[in-house]
């Protein structure tokens, strides 16, 4: 587990300790242009939340608020019971997981899979001359196995099929046992089977105890892995709607949210929608 690291004032935290994100009407802006617009928004310990709209809609904002690499231009964020613009952001990350396009595009093609994932550990891109210890070694291996690509731990990561890249990043992710886990976009570019290889490992990690509060952001219904217990649907940097998995992503409510008139289906613990 984490070693405990100092909160910060009293006064500062949310008052229910169970809190992991707790964003109160927040605002990001950029000279005229809101991306964010009077947020309000919480994620308990257990829940494991989807945040859904169409491009533009403020979700990669939100992401980059919870993984503390963005500060709000009005209201207040709490992570992990820690209030930004009031506490190290270098400690805070250490407890967030958090899987982007971008910093996946980072990792060098010849590096070892192995390697991608262990060097999560010192929060850097590319081994370099920094020293692990074997029990890293082995949480490295250990989480390739849970992942389903063990088999290619000792490969170069530019060898690798976009399904296995995604589930290497996953790896990484959780490498350095975060209190906090952040997905953006995880299926992104994936074909269907590497698709559905990546929710089942998904739905795995959802259904898991021990595993992580977890936000996915995503714009397709499809994508929403099975044990997922609540959403966030946002439109313009406002929300449209919020709660419970099945009572938020209704036909109603993602119509609404994509100014389209959709059909949405639940089935066997998975959405599809199409237009009316």
């Amino acid at each position: 587990m984490p070693v405990a690291r100092p909160r910060g004032d009293q006064k500062d935290r949310p008052v229910d300790p169970d809190l992991v994100i707790a964003a109160d009407r927040v605002t990001v802006r950029r000279g005229d242009t809101y991306l964010l617009r009077d947020v309000t928004w919480r994620v308990e310990l257990d829940e494991r939340w989807v945040v859904l709209g169409p491009n533009g809609a403020g979700k990669t904002t939100l992401l980059n608020l919870a993984a503390a690499r963005l500060h709000p231009s009005g209201g207040t964020v709490h992570v992990l019971g820690e209030r930004l613009g009031r506490t190290e952001l270098a400690e805070l990350r250490t407890r967030v997981g958090f899987a982007t396009l971008a910093l996946a595009e980072r990792v060098p093609p010849d590096e070892i899979v192995q390697d991608v994932v262990l060097t999560a550990s010192w929060a850097v891109v590319g081994r370099f001359r920094e020293r692990y210890d074997p029990v890293d070694e082995i949480r490295a291996r250990a989480l390739l196995d849970q992942l389903g690509v063990a088999s290619v731990a000792d490969r170069p990561y530019g060898t690798l099929s976009e399904g296995e890249r995604k589930r290497v990043q996953l790896a990484r992710s959780l490498m350095t046992d975060p209190e906090l886990l952040l997905l953006d976009e995880p299926a992104a570019g994936l074909d269907l089977g590497g698709r559905e290889e990546l929710l089942q490992r998904l739905t795995d990690l959802a259904y898991d105890p021990d595993a992580p509060a977890l936000v996915l952001v995503t714009h397709h219904v499809e994508e929403i892995p099975a044990g997922f217990t609540h959403a966030l649907l946002l439109r313009e940097g406002s929300v449209v709607a919020q709660g419970l998995l099945t009572d938020t992503v209704t036909s109603e409510h993602l119509s609404k949210a994509f100014g389209l008139p959709l059909r949405v289906e639940y089935v066997d613990g998975r959405f599809t929608a199409r237009a009316r």
